[in-house]
């Protein structure tokens, strides 16, 4: 190659009979056009956002990532809790860029990044960047305790989703067919770990569908008696909120039957059961997991610093020290804002500015003009706890209940990619909140002879 941007592929050398196969990784073929190439890691908001904004500049688009869709990760409790199905959240990558000429996707697994040799490591091959920005966001962490992911899973991705949907789901047809009054108070209680917004959502929904949704419909048991119960290792839930708001949140779930348990460390999961420090062992049939996420491993092979948590400390350009080629964006940055105690959130609003301000600069290198700092915008912070009842934070303003919910809805349509999925999720949660009903309560796959949580600790 004449340069990492010059973009004449090298092709893989093939066998001939009597010669050794070349164990040199091959160059996954792309399109050739002599402009510098932007490789962009990751799909979610950070890579998706990104290759939105270079969609003018002067320069080759190629975004990877292992899955072909964009996910709308705020509203995965939703399917998760039979509210909405998967295509209502997430649409394929190739669709949204569809009309971005200078844009091609690739479906592949990232290994590892090269930095000195401007060269990224896939499961299929390696390709060449003259930037490079990676977004490949986080997964689940169990502090050390890996062994507990087979019994309380996590929530990040479609797959997880779906695979908690249909362990909810079958608790509660399981305790229909025993007829053990205790095996019945198991596979009824719910437990949620973690106290953020995504383990305050889904007790939330968990309510919702146990008083509402399903109390009609069994005969031998009554929904409504489920117990949910979410647990919180810190003094207070939604720990970014302002005080009045997390106990705002807090009486809201008491108001829908949700056990919440405030200080309470979890010292040991086993299958159908959670152990704590402080309030004992709690025998649930269901256990799901919303306390911790951990770095995408490809931070790793980009030989700088990291935190505690593996995220990659970038500059105040989103670079990485030594690489000005290199953008580390959204989940997988830790940022520390200039007079700041405290790194930016891993949240939406930081991937989607990070991006776009990595592209700019990238563009800016390009024309030979210096790169800016990045300076974060903070909209505010939403979470909802259930059927009219949500928290907003918008810094100037804070408000709660049924307005912050509307405001919630408004804002998450707003934000969905597609008109089509904005006026689907639209008209769904219109006939949930006038029906109580979640209609997409569908049970998908085999049903294995012992409780899913069970069944996952043999692998």
């Amino acid at each position: 190659m004449p340069s990492p941007g010059g973009h004449t592929e090298v092709p893989a050398i093939a066998s001939s009979p009597g010669t050794v196969a070349s164990t040199e990784t091959p160059h996954v073929p792309l399109r050739a056009t002599g402009r510098p190439r932007v490789v962009v890691l990751g799909g979610g908001f950070g890579g998706l956002w990104a290759a939105r904004a270079l969609r003018r500049a002067r320069v080759d688009v190629v975004l990877i990532d292992k899955k072909n869709h964009h996910v709308f990760q705020p509203l995965l409790y939703q399917v998760a809790t039979a509210g909405l199905s998967p295509g209502d959240i997430a649409s394929p990558i190739r669709y949204i860029l569809r009309r971005q000429r200078n844009a091609q996707v690739l479906l592949a697994e990232a290994e590892a990044v090269d930095v000195a040799a401007r060269r990224v490591t896939l499961d299929i091959g390696h390709v060449q960047y003259d930037a490079l920005i990676v977004a490949t966001g986080t997964t689940h962490a169990y502090f050390g305790n890996d062994a507990w992911q087979a019994h309380a899973p996590g929530l990040k991705t479609l797959d997880d989703a779906l695979a908690i949907r249909r362990r909810v789901l079958l608790a509660f047809e399981r305790a229909e067919r025993t007829g053990d009054p205790e095996e019945q108070r198991r596979l009824l209680t719910f437990v949620v770990i973690g106290g953020g917004p995504t383990g305050v959502e889904m007790a939330g929904a968990l309510a919702e569908i146990a008083r509402h949704a399903l109390a009609s419909e069994f005969r031998s048991i009554h929904p409504e008696s489920a117990r949910i119960v979410l647990l919180e290792g810190g003094p207070t839930l939604l720990a970014t909120f302002p005080d009045s708001l997390r106990v705002h949140a807090v009486e809201s779930l008491r108001d829908l039957g949700v056990e919440v348990r405030l200080a309470t460390l979890v010292t040991r999961i086993e299958a159908e059961r959670v152990v704590t420090r402080d309030a004992g062992t709690i025998e649930a049939g269901t256990i799901l997991w919303a306390a911790g996420v951990a770095a995408s491993s490809i931070g790793r092979s980009l030989g700088v610093a990291l935190d505690r948590a593996g995220r990659v400390v970038v500059q105040a350009d989103l670079t990485i020290p030594g690489h000005d080629d290199v953008y580390v964006v959204g989940d997988l940055a830790t940022f520390l804002p200039e007079k700041a105690s405290t790194p930016l959130p891993g949240v939406a609003q930081v991937a989607m500015q990070q991006a776009t301000h990595a592209a700019r600069n990238i563009v800016a290198t390009l024309d030979g003009r210096p790169r800016t700092t990045f300076v974060y915008r903070d909209f505010g912070n939403l979470a909802t706890i259930g059927r009219a009842r949500a928290v907003a934070d918008l810094g100037w303003l804070r408000f709660s209940g049924w307005t912050a919910w509307a405001f919630w809805l408004f804002v998450h349509i707003l934000k969905l990619t597609g008109v089509r999925n904005r006026a689907v999720v639209f008209v769904q949660w219109a006939f949930a909140y006038f029906t109580f009903q979640r209609s997409i309560r569908l049970i998908t796959g085999e049903e294995s002879t012992s409780p899913p949580s069970s069944a996952s600790s043999s692998s």
